[in-house]
């Protein structure tokens, strides 16, 4: 299960109101050719990304407005862009991954990113391998 605890987070509530919130989004699924070996560079394997981000929702929360929001939707092709770019590690993915989200969006000073893949290729059964990246520039 992914860990939600973001490292050195005090969250919470501000005396004006909501101040501090969590954006996640779990279980983004591609297709894609990850990993060192020569068959996974040619034949697509299932992997998962989730995005979880603390934030300051104070203005979204009162305005409605996207505009005052982090627009999970581009969060989402900024993840997807990266999964389509070859890396033979895990480690190496998510941190293009993280990087790419740290650029695109510097209001956002700490998320984390997961990156799992199925079925890797292991001397015995294994569901998943996941990597886990935080980001945190407070």
């Amino acid at each position: 299960m992914f860990d939600h605890t973001i490292p050195q987070g005090t969250g919470g509530v501000s005396a004006t109101g909501c101040s501090n919130g969590i954006l996640e989004l779990e279980g983004m699924e591609f297709h894609a050719c990850h990993g060192c070996l020569p068959y996974e560079k040619e034949v697509p394997n299932l992997f998962t990304v989730d995005f979880r981000a603390e934030l300051d929702m104070k203005d979204a929360a009162a305005s409605d407005n996207l505009q005052d929001a982090l627009d999970y939707g581009l969060v989402y092709n900024v993840i997807r862009r990266e999964m389509e770019i070859h890396s033979d590690l895990l480690e190496h993915l998510a941190g293009r991954i993280v990087r790419a989200i740290a650029e695109t969006f510097p209001q956002v000073c700490r998320f984390s990113v997961r990156v799992s893949k199925r079925r890797p290729p292991v001397d015995g059964i294994a569901a998943w391998s996941r990597v886990t990246l935080h980001h945190n520039t407070l």
